[in-house]
């Protein structure tokens, strides 16, 4: 199965967001943040996260890019388990249990997105308010393929 991690291609998120996430963690698009949102809500740091910010599973930063790897199943119910108990720290979910299936749900999502995409596709999120609620579009970045010419130093002994 194919999940995302955070990636930082420079420091911009460190200040575009109010919390970044760290580079390497396992990421979902975290649009239920933005549901009961308006454009009131769309300013400054918080116009980014929503517009364009992946959220970190351990941090619960946003990040602008995230890359599509590999997961090993372990690793995916401690994910659901944490995101089930920041349901309930922040958002008012009764119990860990009852928010269970739905951070399953924003995970079994984010595999969708990354599944049939090679290794390091970079993924990005644009979100808009709508007369229906937040609408999601998601991009994809192919890895690029280096020529091994740009890669190597072709020197003789002599040089």
């Amino acid at each position: 199965m194919n999940l995302a991690r955070a990636i930082h291609f420079d420091e911009s998120d460190l200040r575009v967001f109010h919390s970044p996430a760290r580079t390497g963690e396992w990421c979902v698009p975290g649009g239920f943040e933005f549901s009961n949102w308006s454009e009131a809500d769309l300013e400054g740091k918080a116009r980014q996260a929503f517009a364009n910010g992946w959220l970190g599973l351990e941090t619960f930063g946003r990040v602008t890019f995230v890359a599509v790897t590999r997961i090993e199943e372990g690793e995916v119910a401690a994910l659901a388990e944490n995101l089930a108990r920041h349901f309930v720290s922040h958002y008012g979910a009764p119990s860990v249990e009852a928010a269970l299936e739905v951070a399953r749900g924003e995970i079994a999502q984010m595999a969708d997105l990354c599944d049939g995409h090679d290794p390091n596709t970079l993924l990005t999120v644009a979100r808009e308010l709508t007369e229906a609620g937040v609408r999601e579009a998601y991009r994809t970045i192919q890895p690029q393929e280096a020529e091994l010419d740009l890669l190597a130093v072709h020197a003789t002994p002599d040089e």
